[in-house]
């Protein structure tokens, strides 16, 4: 995909990709955006995120550790933090199941084959081919603001890598592995891995790529006041 020229651009062209070329990432364009993505807001300027980068040899190293964490404990590990409420209300559920549905079926897989779903989800741990991985951390001690802050950090950045001509996927589902992940970056006992994120170039053969998550319609969650 092409490089985006306008933050309304960016916007439109950012997307979670999940089949990435094997092309590398240039080492200067993710320094560039990491940096440039500090400038996004954070309450009091706390600037809560810390951010882990991995390529090259260390993530081969990875993906081979994942190959065998899924295998040995496919639902994970204790968890520091719920990724969905457990009781997720109308319409939000709708929306997450709507996505779920609409993306295996844009794959061909149907819901009765359970095993090829997972097989399917397990790709998440491969970060979809692409050749980088980056993973977002926070103080045990932060708030639910700060944890807003790392929201911001981390959309700032993906747009900007759509300014570089990459595209991500930014992974949530990293937080089921929160041992492993911690264990392999060397966290601190004070820190809590956030999510992960997978950032490349877009494969646009790959099927994956044909799909693209709706959204709710303005009147849905906006509300204007006076105007």
């Amino acid at each position: 995909m092409t490089a985006a020229t306008s933050v309304s651009e960016a916007v439109a062209s950012r997307r979670s990709v999940r089949g990435f070329l094997s092309t590398p990432v240039e080492a200067d364009a993710i320094r560039r955006v990491v940096e440039k993505a500090a400038r996004a807001p954070s309450g009091g300027n706390v600037q809560p995120w810390h951010i882990d980068v991995v390529a090259g040899p260390k993530l081969d190293e990875l993906k081979t550790i994942m190959a065998a964490r899924v295998a040995e404990a496919p639902k994970g590990e204790p968890t520091d933090y719920d990724i969905y409420p457990k009781e997720l209300p109308a319409p939000y559920r709708d929306y997450r199941f709507e996505l779920g549905e609409d993306m295996y079926a844009s794959l061909g897989i149907p819901r009765e084959d359970k095993l090829a779903r997972l097989m399917w989800f397990a790709r998440n741990y491969q970060f979809f081919g692409a050749p980088l991985a980056l993973f977002c951390s926070v103080q045990r001690t932060m708030g639910p603001p700060q944890w807003s802050d790392l929201g911001m950090y981390l959309q700032t950045l993906m747009l900007l890598l759509r300014e570089e001509g990459l595209d991500s996927c930014a992974q949530e589902c990293w937080a089921i592995y929160p041992e492993t992940i911690s264990q392999f970056l060397n966290l601190p006992d004070g820190r809590m891995l956030f999510c992960g994120m997978s950032i490349g170039y877009a494969d646009e053969a790959d099927p994956a790529n044909k799909f693209k998550a709706k959204r709710a319609p303005l009147d849905a969650f906006a509300t204007f006041h006076g105007i």
